[in-house]
């Protein structure tokens, strides 16, 4: 049998959309086995202290499929989904979710194969919980484009690499910005010449520290490869 347990942490979310998506990748759930948790953190409150947790915890047998739209559906502390996840295999119970298909299975014996489920389980719940620690330290006054501008993805760090490794093509690294900087003018004008002795030099670029150990240069869209964290 298949149960779908649905945690709703904020307004956007509904337990029926969690439902609908599940039906769409193909899991056949009825409505009697749908269990909802709403308004509960997944952070503060464990598994087997929330209502709908116990009441799943009731309800699922040996060979049953309990489906998620993710892992962090069923928490967002690392410890307690990690502890919830391994405790419902041993029952005999199959985790499964609906991005990804990934499916926690607790029959298999094969060692190297339970040693690869097993770091897959810590991994994603250790995203859970970062996501959360990501979302708190973000600063209260997040700054907005203007009209016409566009927001930059880039942490300050993001950004000074991306720069570095754009200026290391030209066989240069890029300089930090000075707030006490003389006014700039076009490059060549009698103010800044060009220097012949040392090429690849340009403005905001400074000569002779080379190339980055293992930088490239990264596409004007951003650093490839970065996630926005979910909502909680």
């Amino acid at each position: 049998m298949q149960f779908l347990y649905a945690r709703v942490s904020t307004s956007d979310q509904t337990a029926a959309h969690q439902l609908e998506q599940a039906r769409a990748a193909g899991f056949e759930i009825e409505d009697e086995n749908v269990i909802e948790d709403a308004g509960v953190s997944g952070v503060s409150t464990r598994f087997a202290e929330r209502e709908g947790g116990r009441r799943l915890l009731d309800k699922l047998r040996t060979g049953d499929t309990l489906v998620v739209r993710w892992v962090d559906r069923l928490g967002r502390n690392y410890e307690d989904v990690v502890d919830t996840i391994q405790a419902l295999m041993r029952r005999g119970v199959i985790v499964r979710t609906v991005i990804n298909n990934m499916t926690f299975d607790g029959a298999t014996k094969d060692p190297m194969q339970k040693a690869v489920r097993d770091a897959l389980i810590a991994f994603m719940a250790a995203l859970g919980q970062a996501a959360v620690r990501g979302h708190e330290a973000r600063p209260a006054g997040r700054y907005r484009p203007r009209a016409g501008q566009r927001a930059s993805r880039l942490s300050g760090a993001q950004a000074d690499i991306q720069s570095r490794a754009a200026c290391a093509d030209h066989g240069s690294a890029r300089s930090p910005k000075r707030h006490n900087d003389r006014p700039r003018s076009r490059l060549g004008s009698p103010r800044y010449p060009p220097n012949p002795a040392r090429p690849g030099k340009g403005r905001g670029c400074v000569g002779g520290m080379g190339k980055l150990e293992g930088a490239t240069s990264a596409p004007a869209g951003g650093v490839k490869g970065i996630n926005n964290p979910e909502t909680l």
